[in-house]
């Protein structure tokens, strides 16, 4: 089973070619199946799920994530592997960690450096570059992680709970978010606009 989920503008699949590299270990069918919805689905934001020759779409609401939402933090349910998963479907791992509302930061099992969110991957900014969580760490491969990675200098770095640090949230379906974070500043607005324009031209239809 694959499993993704999007945001579709009039201009397209945000992210297009990562959600469709997701989809890919399902198939040909699966893929000639995106190919389709991503011509012609209605703007909107959208869970796939690939098994086999069948791909089910589901419209969802909206994002979990919100501009200025707080945040917590608890233990990853992932803290027993290593490296990017794959994106996973509810019921799952992360349904344990989530609370409706706010923004979960998932660390070691120590409690001392942050892997994730709850619903997203979180990156930092050093005044000069991103900071990526190192590869090694488990958390779900993030597809927005990974084009930010392609028109941005980066760095990989462990996030440290007791740092200040300026951290985002950022997901295929929300883009970018600044959260409620005791100590840290926000990240440069024009960063945040360089970030965001980045997203916005990975959207396409084919």
């Amino acid at each position: 089973m694959s499993y993704t989920t999007l945001r579709i503008t009039d201009a397209g699949v945000v992210l297009h070619s990562g959600h469709r590299e997701r989809l890919a270990p399902a198939g040909h069918a699966a893929l000639t199946a995106f190919d389709r919805f991503a011509a012609s689905a209605a703007p909107g934001i959208y869970s796939l799920r690939a098994e086999g020759d069948r791909l089910a779409i589901t419209a969802l609401a909206a994002s979990r994530l919100i501009d200025g939402m707080p945040t917590r933090a608890r233990v990853s349910p992932l803290t027993h592997l290593r490296g990017a998963q794959p994106k996973p479907a509810s019921p799952c791992s992360y349904d344990t960690v989530r609370q409706e509302g706010v923004a979960t930061l998932l660390t070691s099992s120590d409690g001392s450096e942050i892997y994730e969110a709850c619903v997203a991957a979180v990156i930092g900014w050093d005044g000069a570059r991103l900071v990526c969580v190192p590869s090694d760490r488990p958390r779900v491969a993030s597809v927005t992680e990974a084009a930010l990675r392609l028109g941005l200098p980066f760095v990989e770095a462990p996030l440290l709970v007791a740092d200040t640090l300026p951290l985002a949230l950022i997901n295929a379906v929300k883009g970018v978010c600044e959260v409620e974070l005791p100590n840290r500043a926000a990240l440069p607005q024009d960063v945040l606009a360089t970030m965001r324009s980045l997203l916005a031209a990975t959207t396409r239809r084919a």
